[in-house]
């Protein structure tokens, strides 16, 4: 049996999604499940993405066996930037059979894989594919990384509007605590917020409170 598969996007570049994934990844490890993490594409790397670096850093098990053989990481460009750029500037094309033949071989390894995007749902892949398309064509549920920074707020409630556009199922709300940026009274209201428009609007979905230390 294939494992269940989870795609983890943010609301942005920079909100916490590669902690988040890392953290998601240790809880249910300690919960028994055997666990992996995938990155999509990285970019700004050669060779090893730092993003997986930072998953086994927070799950505590250094590199395992399927990062040796690359199938956490097919993709790595080396410019930092979208996907769809970075991939130009190093002269070669995305390729989408390599990255969905390793997911579905972890799929195979693993009871659950958290499949770890680039920046948010509308970062483009290529110059015709958005992130959230790919998301839609692979039929994944998504646990979106959102914080209580300055303009969360908007920039959460406009994913999961383009979410619901698609009808992707939206799995979790992961609410990012580990975010210097926050303003404490921001921060507070804004989750506040967040979950009166769950519990209105996705009932279904999952509350996660992301802490401020893994230990």
């Amino acid at each position: 049996m294939s494992a269940q598969i989870y795609f983890i996007s943010g609301i942005d570049t920079g909100i916490g999604k590669t902690f988040a994934t890392g953290f998601l990844a240790k809880t249910l490890a300690e919960q028994q499940q055997k666990v992996i993490t995938q990155k999509l594409i990285q970019t700004g790397n050669v060779d090893v993405s730092e993003d997986l670096e930072k998953h086994r850093e927070i799950m505590a098990t250094g590199w395992l066996p399927e990062d040796h053989e690359k199938l956490t990481m097919p993709e790595i460009f080396t410019y930092p930037a979208s996907p769809h750029l970075a991939s130009e500037l190093d002269g070669r094309e995305i390729d989408f059979a390599k990255i969905n033949a390793a997911t579905e071989t972890l799929a195979q390894r693993y009871d659950v894989v958290l499949l770890e995007g680039a920046g948010g749902l509308m970062v483009p892949l290529t110059r015709r594919l958005l992130t959230i398309d790919f998301v839609k064509q692979q039929g994944y549920p998504v646990v979106l990384v959102s914080s209580g920074r300055l303009g969360s707020i908007n920039h959460t409630l406009l994913s999961l509007e383009a979410l619901k556009a698609r009808q992707i199922p939206l799995y979790a709300l992961a609410y990012n605590l580990n975010d210097d940026s926050q303003d404490e009274i921001i921060a507070k209201d804004t989750r506040q917020l967040l979950k009166a428009y769950l519990a209105e609007h996705f009932p279904d979905t999952v509350w996660i409170d992301v802490p401020v230390l893994v230990a």
